[in-house]
């Protein structure tokens, strides 16, 4: 229908609703028309009013959970949603709009709650099973998550995003070649589908190390010039993440398309070797996407390299506003604290009260602590299936486990959660209550975020960094390094203080911890933290981040 005649159904619908006020269906149906028109203030008022009549009016609920969706009021969307959601077969495209709402709150278990509802419900649609595919591979369940790709394609579907999901599927089981194969499968598909060209090309680099043959899967010749310049970004992430900022600055030199994301990129880049250039682009991006986030962090970054630490600080404080859980925001205000020489930078990194070391317990199933670690080191060794680190991540020098452990169902990793139950919540008593950006969010009671180990090699460390989606951060030690000149060199000691970016004045860390065997430590997400190379190795380690709850 063209929009004169969702003008003329207005027309007729306005009236209809003047004479039947109490009628759900006129409400619904007006709001349709108005928001075809263009009036989306007029349609979610059309709309609540259908839902004022009848709470489990399922049109005008999934029509509404649409536009607060698509405008970022998810909770809204939730609220709206929740008394038809509560009917015997509520409708899918409803339950789908409950996904999303989910899924953008990252409630990934209520997101693949809803998905796992909409299969019982609706059986034999391939996109359904694409979609709940995806959100078990996003929880983790990674072989429940290709049994669900599989019957997705078994049902007649054969969509490139399932391909990719079932390529991380296979990727998060160390199924590497497989994964490569279905990476390939999405790409046949869609040869510009960025997604799946980036993590195709992340998992060569991974599997081999190769940083030329990495980039060189990157092919951007015959794409879409939007699509191509996506991928150049990516070929420059990948020379930062290998240690050449100013070789991934080079390919984006000559694109001077007006873009936030290439001034983001250039402007992370340029931090590398020309701070002041870094904070042109920042000031760009800026004024290009004042509210996009990245460019927010991106600005206060440059200015704080380049000596603004006051400005660095009234535009952070401003985003904490917006967003006061953010750990790296906390991070930056504590940076430029510390530049001003504000004593709230020593209340804030109280290395004393706030980090701490703690001995496992030994798991049920194992009468000495040394006998499980050796199992649990042995079991991680099986994991790390990689030669090189990911991108976009603190680790230099080592390989990260693809799969969440938290969903392992080996016995070995299972017992490691009981191990460190006991230690994270006596840790959470040492730290007490109070009313700091820590302590106040100390409730006794915690839930894990993710759960990931890193083997690092000989030269591996992590750069400096923060958490941000985290409350309390740990490093757990499993095997590493041992005698007298690693001890004395401090190699692979966990230390804190140090920006993860260039600042002016320059910070050296202020406290470091040494790891033993079986050790926990544990501090606030918000703090700076990175790792003293290694010349010696390997060092295992087991990470998560914990909120509160």
């Amino acid at each position: 229908m063209n929009g004169r005649r969702f003008g003329e159904a207005r027309a007729l619908l306005e009236p209809a609703v003047r004479a039947f006020p109490q009628s759900a269906d006129a409400h619904h149906f007006l709001g349709m028309a108005l928001h075809a028109c263009g009036d989306a203030r007029g349609a979610e008022r059309e709309w609540r009013s259908a839902l004022a009549i009848d709470t489990k009016a399922e049109g005008a609920a999934t029509e509404l959970a649409k536009l607060l969706n698509a405008g970022g009021r998810h909770e809204e969307a939730l609220a709206v949603t929740a008394s038809p959601a509560a009917l015997p077969r509520p409708a899918q495209a409803l339950l789908a709009e409950r996904a999303r709402a989910y899924q953008a709150l990252e409630r990934v278990e209520e997101r693949l709650a809803e998905r796992q509802r909409i299969v019982d419900l609706y059986p034999g649609k391939p996109n359904a099973q694409h979609n709940l595919a995806a959100a078990l591979g996003d929880v983790g369940h990674a072989g429940q998550a290709e049994a669900a790709a599989r019957q997705a394609f078994a049902l007649g579907g054969d969509a490139p995003e399932t391909w990719l999901v079932l390529a991380r599927a296979l990727q998060s089981q160390n199924r590497l070649a497989d994964a490569e194969a279905a990476f390939d499968q999405a790409l046949r598909r869609r040869p510009a589908y960025v997604d799946a060209l980036r993590d195709r090309a992340q998992l060569i680099w991974m599997r081999t190390g190769d940083l030329t043959k990495a980039a060189a899967s990157l092919e951007a010749a015959g794409l879409p010039e939007t699509e191509a310049r996506r991928v150049r970004i990516i070929q420059a992430r990948f020379f930062d993440s290998a240690g050449d900022p100013a070789q991934g600055y080079r390919l984006l030199d000559k694109d001077r398309q007006p873009d936030p994301e290439l001034e983001i990129v250039r402007a992370h880049l340029s931090l590398g070797f020309d701070r002041a250039l870094a904070l042109d682009h920042a000031v760009r991006a800026d004024a290009l996407a004042p509210d996009v986030e990245a460019a927010q962090r991106t600005l206060i970054n440059a200015l704080l390299a380049n000596g603004r630490a006051a400005d660095a600080l009234a535009r952070t404080e401003a985003a904490l506003v917006r967003r006061p859980l953010d750990q790296g925001l906390i991070a930056a205000q504590w940076t430029a604290w510390r530049a001003l020489g504000d004593p709230r930078a020593r209340a804030l990194y109280d290395y004393e009260a706030f980090v701490h070391a703690h001995v496992i317990d030994t798991p049920p199933g194992w009468t000495h602590l040394d006998d499980y670690l050796a199992d649990l080191a042995a079991t991680l060794r099986e994991l790390h299936a990689f030669q090189a680190h990911p991108l976009d991540q603190s680790l230099r020098r080592g390989t990260q486990t693809s799969a969440n452990l938290l969903k392992s169902d080996h016995p070995v990793i299972r017992a490691f959660v009981k191990a460190i139950d006991g230690p994270i919540r006596r840790h959470m008593a040492l730290i007490g209550t109070g009313t700091d950006r820590l302590r106040s969010r100390n409730t006794g009671n915690y839930q894990y975020i993710g759960m990931w180990s890193v083997r690092l090699q000989p030269g591996g460390f992590h750069v400096n960094h923060t958490h941000p989606m985290g409350w309390l951060s740990s490093a757990c030690y499993i095997e590493v390094p041992d005698g007298p000149d690693v001890s004395a060199a401090r190699e692979g000691w966990i230390k804190f203080g140090e920006p993860g970016i260039p600042v002016d004045p320059p910070m050296e860390a202020e406290f470091a911890v040494q790891p033993r065997p079986g050790q926990l430590v544990l501090f606030p997400s918000y703090m700076w933290h990175g790792t003293i190379p290694l010349t010696a190795g390997p060092r295992m380690t087991i990470a998560f981040d914990i909120a509160p709850t």
